[in-house]
């Protein structure tokens, strides 16, 4: 076998550095903050589970998609989280069952992915968000879209826009609007998900070839979305998308693609993503979905992720250096004084100790921080 060097990491993995690690705690704080003043309590789910009941709760997820250990305990198959999400469903139907509902709950933790993606090569990734448990109505969706813009905004990201989309929007049209047979319901939505017209009408679906169009800003796609809506099928869910972007106001650019399902798989009438001018991927999405209990039944939720390791960097490479170097003999007192008024100190501790060398930018002199 090859040796592997010593200073080498697996691939998608990578250190933080004190700069970008501390970066990274800020982003993480300020958005958890903004979670906390909206009610949301703070849970930390377990990094491994059992294989068996997370693939369960993860929808059926294979046991390829989750990197899988024997238990040297219990002889079980083990496995590390892919997603948080799911691990906060457990919590709340199971040891929080009995809390009352609404229930709010946030986290933030790290993930892992059993194989990189082409926007996100990172396979160690931090997942952050807020879950609303026992409640999936427009007011649930529109607590969720808020706090999730906020917490990106207490980030310092601009220019955010929200996606929205309706993940049950076929099955709702097929029903009676625009009926089609339960066998080609999947095949219907995943030709929209793709945008082939040409595969729609090979499925004979030529009356969904116009939610092709019912995409781009908000006001222009929810009219052509309700042109289509025959018989008042999608009116109701028209008006909660309506509702929603109204509230939100000019705080994010609203767009609409109502038959993206990437990522909604599992979401149930509502579903949004969050972008971002800068960042290449998406920074989080989030909607309504349902939670399945151990004894049965399921729970409605509505909730948010994001990701913010991409904001994390760009952070980092913007911080000013406020390092204040304290020469040998400084006192306590003053030391103390200076932290107090916001500048991180490095004492000296012998006479070969330098500003520039230990990365300060500052150098306390006569009493006052000055530029090196």
């Amino acid at each position: 076998m090859t040796s592997i060097s010593p200073d080498l990491l697996p691939e998608g993995f990578r250190d933080r550095l004190p700069v970008q690690a501390e970066a990274a705690i800020r982003v993480s704080r300020a958005m958890l903050n903004v979670m906390a003043s909206h009610g949301y309590g703070r849970v930390s789910p377990a990094i491994a589970e059992f294989e068996a009941s997370l693939s369960a709760r993860s929808g059926g997820a294979t046991r390829n998609s989750l990197l899988r250990f024997t238990d040297p305990v219990s002889g079980h198959t083990l496995a590390l989280r892919g997603d948080i999400t799911v691990q906060v469903g457990r919590i709340a139907t199971t040891r929080m069952a009995d809390a009352p509902r609404p229930l709010r709950l946030c986290y933030h933790g790290q993930i892992l992915r059993l194989r990189a993606r082409q926007l996100r090569p990172e396979r160690e990734i931090t997942q952050l968000g807020a879950e609303l448990i026992g409640n999936e109505s427009v007011a649930a969706a529109l607590e969720i879209v808020t706090v999730a813009v906020e917490a990106l905004e207490a980030a310092g990201v601009k220019d955010i826009t929200v996606d929205f989309t309706l993940p049950d929007l076929v099955e709702t049209l097929a029903t009676k609007a625009l009926p089609l047979s339960p066998d080609k319901i999947d095949a219907v939505r995943s030709e929209l998900d793709m945008k082939d017209a040409g595969g729609l009408s090979a499925l004979g679906a030529d009356a969904y070839l116009p939610l092709l169009a019912a995409t781009g800003p908000f006001a222009e796609a929810v009219q052509k979305l309700r042109a289509i809506d025959a018989g008042g099928a999608l009116a109701s869910r028209i008006g909660a998308l309506e509702s929603i972007a109204e509230s939100l106001g000019d705080r994010a650019t609203i767009t609409l693609d109502p038959t993206e399902r990437h990522g909604f798989e599992y979401q149930s009438w509502f579903g949004f993503t969050l972008f971002a001018k800068g960042y290449t991927a998406a920074l989080g999405r989030g909607g309504t979905y349902a939670i399945t209990r151990t004894g049965g039944g399921v729970e409605v939720a509505t909730g948010f992720s994001l990701y913010p390791d991409p904001l994390i960097d760009i952070v980092a490479e913007k911080d000013e250096n406020r390092r204040l170097f304290l020469p040998l003999g400084t006192l306590a007192s003053k030391a103390a004084q200076m932290r107090g008024e916001g500048w991180i100190t490095v004492a000296a501790l012998d006479e070969t100790d330098n500003a520039r060398a230990l990365d300060c930018a500052y150098v306390l002199t006569n009493g006052r921080a000055e530029p090196v």
